[in-house]
């Protein structure tokens, strides 16, 4: 008698790998192994490296929570990283990001090595289930009032300090925040080293984004929406042709204008 998978379509199977989660993988392959046909053998090869590339991202996600688990004795370990030192316009954006212990989240990393669309979806995963999420901003103005490097440490002090609860110990991108009382871990490249910072710089990223999007609306003539604010040669044109915004940091357009 022939196999349920034998009697199935390949069409049908075809529509069932494409709906597959990642949990889902190991009992397709269990499945329609033994079928013998050609286009079902090759969406099991398909799975099988599936599977095998998301052992690797499980191994790799293991290393970078390395840092987590040799200070596991404190209680609230907290990722910070900042967006936006960089670019002419736009404010500065600090996330500060509490995992919990028991973390399984998959693919996080430096925020600018993910597409926008990975970045997005674990945004939203990070909101659901990080035991707390503080952000901070500085305006273009406090920019040029103290300079980029005070106003990003202002804004990672304001985004510690909307934490619930507080973290006992800071996990950093590099940089050692002055006028903190909470112990610092500074970790160089720490948001490709570590989930917290990691998720951090996602957080961070995607809602400066979604804000320099937002002033797209008002400023249509820079290209916000794809610029960021950065200094891309059409917003450098743009900003020669009708002058600076109200968002645009003086101190950083000297030259352009």
């Amino acid at each position: 008698m022939e196999s349920t998978a034998n009697m199935e379509s390949t069409a049908n199977i075809r529509d069932r790998y494409k709906a597959l989660s990642e949990t889902e993988l190991e009992s397709f392959i269990s499945e329609y192994a033994a079928d013998e046909r050609k286009a079902v053998s090759g969406l099991v090869e398909q799975a099988r490296r599936r599977l095998d590339a998301l052992e690797k991202e499980r191994q790799r996600m293991y290393r970078m929570f390395s840092f987590e688990r040799e200070y596991a004795s404190y209680a609230y370990i907290c990722g910070i990283d900042e967006v936006g030192r960089g670019p002419l316009a736009g404010p500065v954006v600090a996330g500060a990001v509490i995992l919990p212990k028991d973390c399984s989240l998959l693919y996080l990393n430096d925020s600018k090595q993910l597409s926008e669309k990975k970045r997005e979806e674990l945004y939203e995963r990070i909101m659901q289930e990080a035991v707390a999420v503080g952000l901070g901003y500085n305006t273009p103005e406090r920019i040029d009032e103290i300079n980029i490097l005070q106003a990003t440490y202002e804004a990672m002090r304001e985004a510690v300090s909307k934490l619930d609860p507080q973290p006992d110990l800071l996990l950093n991108d590099a940089v050692t925040i002055p006028e903190t009382g909470i112990r610092q871990v500074p970790i160089i490249k720490g948001d490709a080293r570590s989930a917290s910072i990691a998720a951090a710089s996602i957080v961070a990223k995607v809602t400066r984004d979604r804000l320099m999007v937002k002033y797209d609306e008002v400023y249509p003539e820079y290209g916000f929406a794809s610029n960021k604010g950065y200094g891309a040669q059409a917003h450098i044109d743009a900003l020669r042709k009708y002058g600076p915004t109200p968002i645009h940091r003086r101190s950083f357009i000297k030259k352009f204008i």
